[in-house]
């Protein structure tokens, strides 16, 4: 299957079976037209608009992600994206460089304040996002930049977001956002992961992943590959 194929997704088995097929699945659209879960939802899928309107495609996240055990997070140009587990260990490859969290830091390639939120998290992971900052004092008056680098530790895929949670009110209905769960692929997906990770050197992840990005997104430039990647 390619992006550029006639087909929409309507069920949570569908998403599943994408990102099983194709491996990288961003949630919105993007530069590359037709990449992205967005422009394939089925009408009334990506919003319901009725009495009792629901937002499908955020609905499924929580499932999907620990049905499909794939990785989800802020991969591409900090917006979201699943990736399937086949994938996820070269991309990560890849992504770190070659690099586990504490080489990098001792290399100088992380700051004291991602080392800092790194650690507490791999800690005490899986965690939501409310209670990580608790720990981490990131308040009012208390530590700054929580949101900067929980996102570079996603984009250099230290850490995914593995579940969804909400919050229910007395009668146990869930209401609002999605809450994020934090962890780790080390803890996440495990010796599947950690097995699998740093095998092949970052140029030979990169040159795999080349090569599917061109057989999904087949005509696509090659700039636009290379910046969808990096």
């Amino acid at each position: 299957m390619t992006f550029f194929d006639d087909f929409k997704i309507d069920s949570m088995d569908d998403l599943i079976r994408l990102i099983d097929d194709v491996g990288f699945v961003p949630f919105f659209e993007n530069e590359i037209e037709g990449f992205s879960l967005e422009e394939h939802m089925a009408p009334g899928h990506w919003y319901n608009d009725t009495k009792d309107g629901f937002w499908a495609a955020w609905e499924w996240k929580g499932p999907v992600i620990n049905t499909a055990k794939c990785a989800y997070g802020k991969f591409l140009r900090g917006k979201a994206m699943y990736v399937s587990a086949k994938w996820f260990p070269d991309f990560a490859n890849y992504r770190r460089d070659g690099y586990d969290f504490d080489a990098r830091f001792e290399d100088g390639l992380a700051s004291i304040e991602d080392r800092d939120l790194y650690e507490l998290l791999d800690a005490n992971a899986p965690i939501l996002t409310k209670p990580l900052k608790r720990l981490g004092n990131y308040r009012k008056g208390g530590r700054k930049g929580f949101d900067s680098s929980i996102t570079r530790l996603q984009k250099l895929c230290y850490v995914i977001i593995s579940d969804f949670t909400y919050a229910t009110d007395k009668y146990g209905n869930e209401y609002g956002w999605g809450i994020a769960e934090y962890s780790t692929p080390e803890l996440y997906f495990g010796k599947k992961f950690t097995n699998n990770v740093y095998k092949r050197t970052p140029e030979e992840s990169y040159a795999r992943l080349f090569k599917h990005f061109k057989k999904i997104l087949p005509g696509v430039e090659d700039k636009w590959i290379e910046k969808m990647l990096k």
